[in-house]
């Protein structure tokens, strides 16, 4: 199964996790399908039947809201049976709102944005003092780039000369009251990371091969820690929901979800 393929599966799961009567964060959950796909499928180096195997590489998803799209990737990868993902957000299950340490595979809660850039920092540094090779990985929205303590874990993982620690940025453009550049300009945004002296890009983040080749790149300088901003469309692949305030958060009628289904189901091969 090709990694566009993955992706594709993850959106679908994150549909219909959307459709329950709970709702979810489809537009963050749907933008960041494919920098999954790419990390579990590809990059990060887990056992899903050993969860904490202790030279795994860690994924701490900063931006907990898309918790659904994160679910989609750690069952499609096996960590947890595809048929749990019907109980998304139901009392007594284990997909909350936001991950928790219980479900196999999360390595930390991350409910307040902002957060998620430091624990990665304590995971990479606990690593680097055991003296293990792994790499931490944070994916991080764009919206809590308005929290300080992203600022603030920018410093000492430079200091610290962190060059197993890896920030992705989903850079979608959107929050919840709307575009974010609206409440904070956040640009320029790779120039930003690299004053705090971090290795930074910029990559198409619905581009499967360019993810690949810059996350399996990092890191991209020894002693610093890489930066990557991926240029993404919030909802992408729902037409409905791509690039508008709505999607951020909804509950999606029968109707809706096989509309949505429909725009995510394979495209048949082109004969030559």
């Amino acid at each position: 199964m090709t990694l566009e393929e993955r992706a594709r599966r993850i959106r679908r799961h994150v549909v219909a996790m959307a459709a329950t009567p709970q709702g979810c964060h489809a537009g963050g959950s749907l933008s960041c399908a494919d920098i999954l796909a790419v990390l579990y499928f590809d990059v990060l180096r887990v056992r899903p039947e050993e969860p904490d195997w202790p030279d795994r590489d860690h994924f701490v998803l900063s931006k907990g809201h898309a918790g659904a799209a994160l679910y989609a990737a750690l069952a499609e990868r096996g960590f947890l049976p595809v048929e749990e993902l019907a109980t998304y957000a139901r009392t007594g299950g284990r997909l909350a709102g936001h991950p928790l340490r219980a479900l196999p595979g999360v390595e930390l809660p991350t409910g307040s944005l902002g957060h998620g850039l430091a624990l990665g920092l304590g995971l990479a540094l606990a690593d680097r003092l055991d003296g293990r090779s792994a790499r931490t990985f944070v994916l991080m929205g764009d919206g809590e780039l308005q929290e300080g303590s992203v600022w603030e874990a920018l410093i000492p993982a430079a200091h610290q000369r962190l060059d197993n620690l890896v920030a992705i940025v989903d850079r979608n453009g959107w929050q919840i009251t709307g575009p974010t550049e609206e409440v904070a300009a956040l640009e320029p945004l790779v120039e930003r990371f690299a004053a705090f002296g971090w290795t930074a890009r910029e990559v198409d983040g619905h581009d499967v091969e360019a993810l690949r080749a810059a996350l399996r790149e990092a890191p991209t300088a020894p002693g610093r820690p890489t930066a990557i901003v991926a240029r993404t469309v919030k909802g992408r692949g729902v037409p409905f929901l791509e690039g508008r305030k709505r999607g951020h958060y909804v509950r999606l009628s029968p109707d809706l979800e096989r509309r949505a289904a429909a725009s995510l189901a394979p495209r048949p091969a082109r004969r030559a």
